[in-house]
């Protein structure tokens, strides 16, 4: 078996900020760390279904060394930008998504989707819903394992945007998709959460964290507001 094979967006490419000294690495790369197995990973920034299905698939097939190979678990984390576009194709959505799920049911013997925070965007996305039902759909189609983030969102796990998991938000995904597959019979190795140490959290460091926290909400506030403005606009003048 050749470990952990991860597709999907930006939250699964990881990447970003530290949070108290914490490196902001992938959901899935953290539980290939904690399954103790390689990871694979072929997610890209603000990628959509299609992307996945169309450009992340075949860049897997051609650029793979170990052609033929099958993987202990196959991670999907997609659907994330879909559902916040104003072109949201729910239809298109789950035939793309399904084309990935299925292909990862054919090279690993496991495969975790991820469903779609509820709470999702400033302004809040519209089409979590029903991305959720497709998600449902093709995991039991599949036989996926579902990791469930509806209620993800808590301050100290997303960013302002309240798209971005933080640092210790990847973290706890990860956890959580252990427990999944813990459940399904895997061997967690090591807890993701053990192997973090974040230093030198004082009164005064959290405040400050806090006061960032609210200013890039504000900034995200303005810029969610200025942008309905102009599709609004755009709308009364089609």
């Amino acid at each position: 078996m050749a470990g952990v094979l991860a597709f999907g967006d930006s939250i699964t490419n990881g990447g970003g900020e530290l949070q108290w000294g914490v490196a902001l690495q992938s959901w899935a790369l953290w539980t290939a760390r904690g399954l103790g197995l390689p990871f694979t990973g072929y997610a890209v920034d603000g990628a959509r279904a299609d992307h996945v299905a169309n450009v992340q698939v075949p860049a897997f097939e051609q650029r793979t060394a170990l052609d033929g190979a099958r993987y202990d678990v196959g991670c999907l984390y997609a659907g994330v930008n879909d559902v916040r576009a104003l072109d949201w194709d729910a239809a298109g959505f789950e035939r793309d998504y399904a084309a990935v799920a299925r292909f990862l049911a054919e090279r690993c013997e496991r495969v975790l989707v991820a469903m779609i925070p509820e709470r999702l965007g400033r302004p809040q996305a519209g089409g979590v819903a029903e991305g959720n039902a497709a998600i449902l759909r093709v995991a039991a189609d599949v036989g996926a394992l579902v990791l469930d983030l509806r209620a993800f969102g808590a301050r100290n796990l997303v960013m302002a945007d309240l798209v971005h998991p933080t640092a210790f938000g990847q973290v706890w995904i990860a956890e959580h998709a252990l427990d999944v597959l813990a459940a399904d019979g895997m061997d967690v190795r090591v807890r993701p959460s053990s192997l973090i140490s974040p230093g030198g959290r004082t009164r005064l460091r959290a405040l400050q964290g806090d006061w960032t926290y609210v200013y890039r909400s504000v900034k995200e506030l303005a810029r969610a507001s200025g942008a309905a403005g102009r599709a609004r606009r755009a709308a009364r003048g089609a």
